[in-house]
């Protein structure tokens, strides 16, 4: 009797979980109909369509983009940038959060200096990485590397410390050492918030393609 219930229960809440899920498809449609319904007629009330194209002139101007293969090679090359810069960023940011999320000392060494940093606005960077790496590729990459490295520091830092004691209590009365337990604890534990990091590290390296 109990497995039948508890095969209805699961039926029925596989069954609320497709309704909610139509809802929400139903509910994204319709807020996108609306916005392109405004859209359209805001460009046909402005009536400049240097200022507001309609939603047609701007999906032939898409499409037409999307084909041309010179616009196709520009958009390769740029995102070949941003995946170096995000690599630079990844591959120094994740070290350094984990090394202060793991070290007083190493936080209080480098936290105010990075915490200065982060601070500057990012364009006040672009006259002293042409002056440093020349025109070409590298001010951009640094660009991108220098705004996306902050976001994965912070949130390695912050997925390092969120890591329950418990953990840490059950694995050295196990036996494990300081390198089981980073590698067996510490990674897995911290990974959510490091692939969050990682995220909001793609995002800002797009807004800083220039």
């Amino acid at each position: 009797m109990e497995d039948k219930n508890s095969v209805f229960d699961g039926r029925l809440k596989s069954k609320e979980m497709r309704k909610k899920g139509l809802k929400d498809r139903i509910y994204k449609i319709l807020i996108f109909l609306i916005i392109i319904g405004l859209w359209q007629y805001l460009a046909m009330k402005i009536n400049v369509p240097l200022l507001l194209p309609t939603p047609r002139a701007t999906a032939l101007a898409l499409f037409n983009s999307v084909t041309d293969t010179e616009v196709l090679i520009n958009l390769f090359i740029t995102m070949q940038r941003v995946m170096k810069g995000f690599l630079v960023a990844l591959f120094v940011g994740v070290p350094l959060g984990y090394i202060m999320g793991l070290s007083q000392t190493a936080e209080k060494m480098l936290g105010g200096i990075i915490d200065s940093v982060r601070q500057i606005p990012i364009m006040a960077w672009v006259p002293l990485t042409i002056i440093w790496l020349g025109i070409g590729d590298g001010p951009t990459i640094f660009m991108i590397a220098l705004s996306g490295i902050f976001p994965i520091i912070l949130n390695t830092i912050e997925g390092v410390k969120n890591i329950s004691k418990d953990y840490y209590n059950g694995a050295k009365s196990m036996g494990a050492g300081p390198f089981s337990i980073f590698i067996n604890i510490i990674i897995p534990a911290s990974l959510p918030n490091v692939l969050t990091g990682a995220r909001i590290a793609v995002g800002t390296g797009w807004m800083s393609v220039i």
